[in-house]
């Protein structure tokens, strides 16, 4: 562990674990708890100081070093990288079955399972459910080979399969999620089925000013995209920025997050719901049933090997409404479940947070652990996640400050005490531990109102941070703000120095590290509303025909993906504003390629719940604190709220306007409900973007 710490270390990517802390939480626990510290994820590669010196790594002069930006665009404030030499980083992935492990707190024991998963390059074979982190910078090329090794399936290459049926569970494929790339040939290419037996190498140029921050990747082959990335067929992306802000252009926040000269601490967790099973002789998954007859928990005994097979079994076990719930496992944070991360009293540390899961909410909270609470963890049922919160997680939650949404700084740091993650998102925060000590890292149970069928599961533990003895906080909100403004004394340029202070002190506002301009009035006078409607038609309520799920648009309405069928047509170098609703239960909604920044949230009766301050308080329940703040921050992924105010009350869908525009590249890409389930059964949409022809239309080329 000591020798993974050290080379993340090295990256700068720093381990915050110090030696007392690693032995605090040692002595916390069972053995069991012990084998499972969580440290961040195995990185791929070496740093780009050491790209010459790694024979592993082509280090090369990038054109863009000579040529400037690819494209010229002046809209896009943040500047090119100031590095010169550029290393590919080059990352071979063997999709294969992989046998392993996964603790299982509801029997005391590790659960054997058999999975879908990548091996290859740094693939770690302790947690081989998380793929490793990709760490470059602006201006790299990242490249990435995959070889299906899985058995045929035949599903794959069935013309007659209905397209919108979950199948080809052994074709993938990979989704570089939030990058600003290209969709087309070999780059973010999500159209491609990689079939058994076939290899294929994906290739991301990112170009020299794409914004640093917290990115993803994973598998989305459509049709099994659900089966594998609950597998754990998914891994961290981080680009690393150095752009320090100028009088004329913005600058990266990683260049702000210094102390005594070095990055801040860092910690890069990855949350999966790997949704495993145990079949009985009849194929069907193994449970456990109240006195009611109603599913309680998944079982697997002694002997039994877990695996992920279908979406639902002949008892309707499976991908769906409840069902992780009622699964009883955990959400694992980089292939570890219900484990220590540790951490010092006092120190100021960035969290880069990824929900790599498929369909639940994660409402992540951090409360102090009571005596005797580490050992009560290690032989816990995920339903009695209540009871030991009750018991067991006691005082006030500690507050911490969001600062990206999405891989993409905001403008202002949010303080909160509950983040958010719904599927795909991902948020940055900065933590600090007022004193040492165990604190429960909990699932809080929240609004029901935040879930996808407003379905509470309950409080659920993560996992537990092990705090070892520091500085003593009083007073969080005044030590954050000392903190950044004495990095911002000691790192800004002097030009923008008193700037950059000054907004600290206003509320820790981050306006000079934005990535994106703010997309005005003007831009989009003119231009037709994109309209986006997620519905799912339910045989005997809204339809007749079999459950379809399914995306409208202003054109038309709801209905399930054709492959052969572009909904979209949109137009390079243009912006526009779209309207996101949904019609029966809740959606979050995510779009390929170029990320849009949040106008306003609507609730039901006209509120707008996105503004500072905003209480969200339509849906049953307490309020949701998912969307007050976010008015003006850039996402790609994006909570689609239907709410009912009574149980089988109408679906009350909630209106979010955002923004985007169409810049630099061309193509087909997807928009898409990433409750990976939903997709893969039809609600998705093909878009394109394409140049105009320069007399108010698009071109269609000379052929």
């Amino acid at each position: 562990m000591s020798g993974a710490c050290g080379r993340v270390r090295d990256w700068r990517f720093v381990c915050s674990a110090g030696a007392m802390g690693f032995a605090l939480a040692m002595q916390a626990g069972s053995a069991a708890a012990q084998d499972r510290v969580v440290d961040n994820p195995r990185l791929l590669g070496a740093p780009i100081e050491q790209a010459q010196q790694n024979p592993s790594l082509k280090a090369t002069t990038s054109l863009l070093a000579i040529t400037g930006t690819a494209s010229g665009d002046k809209s896009y404030v943040i500047p090119p990288s100031t590095a010169s030499i550029t290393a590919d980083k080059r990352l071979a992935l063997n999709i294969v079955y992989t046998d392993g492990r996964l603790y299982n707190p509801a029997n005391g024991r590790y659960d054997k399972v058999h999975l879908r998963s990548y091996n290859g390059t740094d693939v770690s074979p302790t947690t081989p459910y998380v793929a490793p982190t990709i760490l470059t910078r602006p201006g790299e090329t990242v490249r990435v080979a995959l070889d299906n090794r899985l058995p045929a399936d035949p599903s794959c290459t069935d013309p007659n399969w209905l397209i919108n049926v979950p199948h080809c569970y052994n074709g993938t494929n990979l989704h570089s999620h939030g990058l600003w790339v290209s969709p087309t040939g070999n780059s973010d290419n999500v159209l491609l089925s990689i079939n058994p037996g076939v290899k294929f190498e994906y290739e991301y140029n990112i170009p020299r000013d794409h914004p640093a921050g917290t990115f993803w990747y994973h598998t989305h082959r459509h049709g099994s995209t659900a089966l594998q990335v609950s597998s754990g067929m998914a891994g961290a992306l981080v680009i690393k920025g150095d752009r320090k802000p100028t009088p004329s252009a913005n600058g990266d926040l990683d260049t702000l997050l210094y102390k005594n000269g070095a990055p801040i601490p860092e910690k890069l967790l990855v949350f999966q719901q790997i949704q495993y099973a145990c079949l009985d002789k009849s194929g069907n998954i193994k449970v456990k049933t109240d006195a009611k007859g109603n599913v309680v928990e998944w079982v697997c005994d002694p002997g039994d090997t877990g695996v992920i097979e279908f979406y639902s079994d002949a008892n309707g076990n499976g991908f769906g409404p409840g069902s992780w719930g009622q699964s009883g496992r955990y959400t694992s944070i980089n292939g570890q479940v219900l484990a220590t991360l540790p951490a010092k009293a006092g120190e100021l540390a960035r969290w880069r947070m990824i929900h790599a899961g498929v369909r639940d909410t994660i409402s992540l909270q951090f409360v102090k652990m009571a005596d005797g609470g580490p050992a009560a963890m290690e032989r816990l049922a995920a339903a009695d996640g209540p009871a030991f919160q009750k018991t067991y997680c006691i005082g006030d939650p500690v507050p911490f400050y969001v600062v990206a949404d999405d891989g993409l700084t905001d403008a202002q740091a949010r303080k909160a005490t509950v983040a958010t993650l719904q599927p795909g998102y991902r948020n940055d925060l900065l933590v600090v531990f007022p004193k040492a000590g165990n604190y429960c890292m909990l699932d809080a149970d929240t609004a029901p109102s935040a879930t996808v069928n407003s379905i509470a599961v309950g409080t659920r533990l993560l996992g537990k941070v092990s705090v070892a003895p520091g500085q003593e906080v009083r007073d969080i909100p005044a030590f954050v703000t000392g903190e950044l403004v004495a990095a911002a004394n000691a790192q800004m340029p002097a030009d923008v120095k008193a700037s950059v202070i000054a907004d600290l002190r206003n509320g820790l506002k981050l306006t000079r590290f934005v990535p994106h301009p703010t997309i005005t009035e003007a831009e989009i006078k003119g231009s037709e509303t994109e309209k986006v409607l997620f519905n799912i038609a339910i045989p005997g309520q809204n339809t007749n025909m079999p459950v379809q799920f399914e995306v409208g648009s202003q054109d038309y309405a709801p209905r399930p993906y054709a492959p052969d069928r572009v909904d979209r047509t949109l137009v390079l170098g243009t912006a526009q504003e779209w309207e996101l609703r949904s019609e029966f239960v809740s959606h979050p909604f995510h779009i390929h390629v170029n990320p849009f920044q949040i106008v306003k949230i609507l609730d039901p009766t006209g509120k707008d719940v996105s503004a500072p301050g905003a209480v969200d308080d339509f849906g049953p329940g307490p309020p949701d604190p998912q969307y007050p703040g976010l008015k003006g921050a850039w996402k790609d992924t994006l909570w689609v709220k239907s709410v009912q105010k009574s149980d089988n009350g109408p679906y009350l869908p909630y209106t979010l306007i955002v923004r985007t525009r169409y810049q630099r590249y061309i193509g087909e890409y997807v928009l898409h409900c990433h409750i990976l389930d939903h997709e893969d059964q039809g609600m998705m949409q093909n878009v394109q973007i394409v140049l105009p022809d320069g007399a108010g239309g698009v071109s269609h080329g000379h052929h």
